[in-house]
This record gives structure tokens, C-alpha cells and sequence, in this order.
């Protein structure tokens, strides 16, 4: 694609924006690329903070809702990348501009509605003009994805294939910003007016591209304490489960259920061992079914919204450096065997790891480092696989298998 730009960076004055703006300043030579926005005075200070990285970069004004402002965008770049969330209130028109012009896409929603509304209205485009729109390539869902992915090639290089498979995340620390709080509260919002919506958030099969061929194995997210026998842990509710899965579960549908005809997928997170880690693992799963249960509500839920951080907030450059998160993924095999995998970053997986992983998403699609070869709307393991592995390892995330 012979366009000006290789990226635009949509959303660059948000939290996150400014994160991926200063990670691709930092890490990138010889791309051409520019910001984008609605606030011209926002995004020169955005420009003016990357030094002699910004001298060079262009600046596209645009709205959300102008769809003329945004074809233009679609029509400039060979890749676009964008933190502009809630998705679903905002994000559509974008990722159909870059569906119809055949220009690629990466964003870090953890919204399923948007993504299945994405699904929709996008795919067949995609396919058609060979635009990849990638979803999910944060913290959700790439460690996830890519962790079953690894997991899926080890088995399948020994003849093997996946059934039993379970992601653990064993410790991490991170903030909350306001973004990803105006994200879950309006996904609350939507699904309390909505009951298709509210099934679609059910659904463990809710992304999956046919629902009448798909391999059903797993039922409903059931929110319980666990023991986790190979860890020795308590498990309770990783609260990205909810998207995570159905993203995994559709590359594996995509893949023509290449992980094995018996895969199922569940998360969890581990709350340590012993009488205090089941007392961890008891009351964060109560907490998480209170907090739920205020959101579902529009008096409780303005009421929980006053407490959480508002736009443009979120962790310190210290507290992102401090953060981490470890997860392990284990898989039994249909022959019996047992793999793990082991998925590290090494700062705060919301930001500073998300940033990374957004940004090497979009450098991946635009080094034409594709697993697919055809455009739809895809996942990152479908859309990008063991290249994107490749990229993470190098930016210092750790993708074991054993």
C-alpha cells in the first residue's frame, strides 16, 4: 500500500495513547507516522513531549463520529492504532473505515459487544479488501491468545493436540485508569437496558465466526473458589476472563479448531495457599459479584462511579515501572500430557505491558509479519501468531513453554 503514513496513532492524547506515542517514538526508526485526534492544542503537547521524535510526525484532527474525517485517516496509513474507548461508543465507525479502505487495525478493547458488533458489520469486508482488524492486543487478550497459541504449537509439533486448558494468573501489580473504567461502566450501562446484550455477555461462544459448526465443550463462566492442583493454589474470578476466553475460543474457531476437538479454556487467578489464600480466594469473589451487582444498577452504579479514577487518569511512571504480572497456562493433551506455559511482563500489564504489545502488534502488521494470509476481523494469534511471540520475546516479555 503506497500511502504517506505507515501508522496513525488515534487517541494520542489519552492515558494510554500517550504511552504507545512515547513507545513508538522510542523504539521505531524510519517509520512514518502521525497522531490523531480532536484536540488540536492536546496533540501538539503530545508532539512536543517526544522530543526530536515529534519534529516529524503529522497530526490529523478528527472526531469519532466523522466519518469523513476518519476515511481520510483510513485512506493515510498502512496501519492504524487507536485507545479511544468505550469501543463501543466510539469505536465502530474507525475500524469500518479501515475494513472499506483495506488498511489495518489494532486497538485494546476488552469489550465483547463491540468486538461481536465488529464481527458483524466488518469481517466479510475485510476479507474482501485484505484489511486485518485486530481486536484485543493489550492485556487483553494477547498473553492469553498467544499463550494458548504457544501451547497449541508445542502439542501439535509432537502429534498432539489440546483439551483440558487452564490460564492462572499467579501474581501482578498494576493500576486502574479511567478509561477502563468508563469501558465497564457503560458495558453495564448497555447490557442492564439490553437482553440480548446481557446473553451475549453469557455466551462463552459469543465470538466464534459459525455458531452452528462450532465445537460446544465449555459451558458459562461460573465465578468459584478452587483449588488449582498443579499450583497449589487458591483460585478465584480473574475478572478479564470474560473477554479473554471468547477470544481464545475464536482463534481456535478460526484456526478450523486446530487446538483439538476436546480444547476447553477457563481462567482463573490464584489468591496463595493455605487457610488465607482460600480466605483471599472467598472474599474477592464475593467482592466481585457485590461490585457487579451495584453496577447492574443505574442508582448504585452512579453511585460506584464516583469512587473510580476519571479520564486521564491513571498509574505514575514509578508505579508502572514497579508492575509486573506472571501467568501460567496449563494444558493436558488429548494423549494425556501435560504442558504449561509461562507468560511474563515486566511492568504494569494495563499500561506499560499494553502499551508494548499494542505497539508491536501494529509494527508486526505494517513488517507484513502475518500468520493469516487473508484480512478479516481476526484475533492477535490468528491476525499475527508466532511472529508477534517473536516481537514480544524481543521487547522483553517472556513466551515459555515446558
Amino acid at each position: 500500500m503506497t500511502r504517506p503514513y505507515d501508522i496513525v496513532l488515534f487517541g494520542a492524547t489519552g492515558f494510554t495513547g500517550k504511552l504507545v506515542a512515547e513507545y513508538l517514538a522510542k523504539h521505531t526508526t524510519g517509520v512514518v507516522w502521525a497522531v490523531a485526534g480532536r484536540n488540536e492544542g492536546k496533540l501538539r503537547e503530545v508532539i512536543s513531549g517526544l522530543g526530536d521524535a515529534g519534529k516529524k510526525l503529522g497530526l490529523f484532527l478528527a472526531d469519532s463520529s466523522d466519518e469523513a474525517a476518519l476515511d481520510k485517516i483510513a485512506k493515510s496509513a498502512r496501519v492504524v492504532i487507536t485507545t479511544v474507548g468505550p469501543y463501543a461508543k466510539y469505536g465502530l465507525p474507525l475500524a469500518h473505515a479501515c475494513a472499506k479502505n483495506g488498511t489495518h487495525y489494532v486497538d485494546i478493547t476488552g469489550e465483547v459487544p463491540f468486538v461481536r458488533a465488529s464481527i458483524d458489520q466488518n469481517h466479510s469486508l475485510a476479507k474482501e479488501t485484505g484489511a486485518r482488524i485486530v481486536h484485543c492486543c493489550g492485556f487483553d487478550s494477547i498473553p492469553s491468545d498467544l499463550g494458548v497459541l504457544t501451547l497449541a504449537e508445542k502439542a501439535r509439533a509432537e502429534g498432539d493436540s489440546l483439551a483440558k486448558t487452564r490460564f492462572v494468573l499467579l501474581r501482578a501489580k498494576g493500576g486502574f485508569s479511567g478509561g477502563t473504567a468508563a469501558s465497564m461502566m457503560n458495558l453495564m450501562k448497555e447490557a442492564e437496558r439490553d437482553r440480548k446484550l446481557r446473553q451475549l455477555l453469557w455466551d462463552p461462544y459469543s465470538l466464534t465466526p459459525d455458531a452452528a459448526s462450532e465445537i460446544r465443550v465449555d459451558g458459562p463462566d461460573r465465578p468459584r473458589v478452587e483449588r488449582d492442583e498443579r499450583e497449589n493454589v487458591w483460585t478465584g474470578p480473574f475478572v478479564m476472563a470474560a473477554v479473554n476466553t471468547r477470544v481464545v475460543r475464536r482463534s481456535n474457531a478460526l484456526l478450523g479448531h486446530a487446538y483439538g476437538a476436546s480444547f476447553s479454556y477457563d481462567e482463573t487467578m490464584s489468591f496463595g495457599k493455605g487457610p488465607l489464600g482460600l480466605a483471599r480466594a472467598a472474599a474477592f469473589t464475593a467482592g466481585v459479584g457485590g461490585v457487579l451487582l451495584l453496577a447492574s444498577k443505574k442508582p448504585t452504579r452512579e453511585l460506584l462511579e464516583r469512587f473510580l479514577p476519571g479520564a486521564g487518569d491513571g498509574p505514575s511512571k514509578a508505579e508502572r515501572d514497579s508492575g509486573y504480572f506472571r501467568i501460567v497456562i496449563h494444558a493436558t493433551t488429548a494423549r494425556g500430557k501435560k504442558l504449561a506455559a509461562r507468560v511474563e511482563g515486566t511492568s504494569d500489564p494495563g499500561y506499560g505491558e499494553t502499551a508494548k504489545m499494542l505497539s508491536e502488534s501494529a509494527l508486526a502488521l505494517l513488517d507484513g509479519a502475518h500468520a493469516s494470509p487473508d484480512g478479516g476481523v481476526l484475533t492477535p494469534a490468528v491476525a499475527l501468531g508466532m511472529p508477534l511471540v517473536a516481537r514480544l520475546r524481543a521487547a522483553g516479555m517472556t513466551f515459555d513453554v515446558a
